[in-house]
């Protein structure tokens, strides 16, 4: 996992649009404990890249310079089309969507993947939600495949 502070910056401004009843403090502190707890992840020394790039979108450049410095071999984003795989090839690095990502995780490690989701489940208090009202947040949010691979585990989500 790697991300730099644009990154950062990008997610909290998307997360407070969309999420007012949740505070900055609270982003902050995610992206605090982000920082804390995943070594390495932090990208830096990029920006020299950064004009060389060549992509649909010339603002993404900056994702392809981290992923380039961060020696990534994938670069997770619901944005596929900005990330064309003629672009990523020279350097290694293909796009993923967080869906097919996240079913990859699940085949590899069910029995993590399935720790995870329920810890993540059963700590939203506000509201609580069942197994089922969880797996159709994660369909309206473009993981349908994921919430269908965790279907076939139910009792464990």
């Amino acid at each position: 996992m790697a991300y730099t502070a644009i990154l950062h910056e990008e997610w909290m401004r998307n997360l407070l649009a969309n999420r007012p009843d949740v505070s900055k403090a609270a982003i902050e502190s995610i992206r605090d404990k982000m920082d804390a707890n995943v070594r390495d992840a932090v990208v830096e020394n990029y920006s020299s890249l950064i004009t060389g790039l060549a992509l649909p979108d010339p603002t993404d450049r900056h994702v392809l310079a981290a992923a380039i410095v961060g020696r990534a071999d994938l670069i997770v984003t619901y944005n596929l089309k900005d990330f064309p795989s003629a672009a990523l090839g020279p350097y290694g690095i293909e796009a993923q969507h967080p869906d097919e990502f996240l079913q990859h995780q699940l085949d590899l490690a069910p029995d993590h993947v399935l720790t995870v989701v329920r810890d993540l489940r059963t700590g939203l208090k506000s509201p609580p939600l069942s197994a089922e009202d969880y797996l159709k947040i994660l369909e309206r949010h473009g993981l349908a495949g994921f919430a269908a691979a965790l279907r076939a585990h139910h009792p464990a989500v």
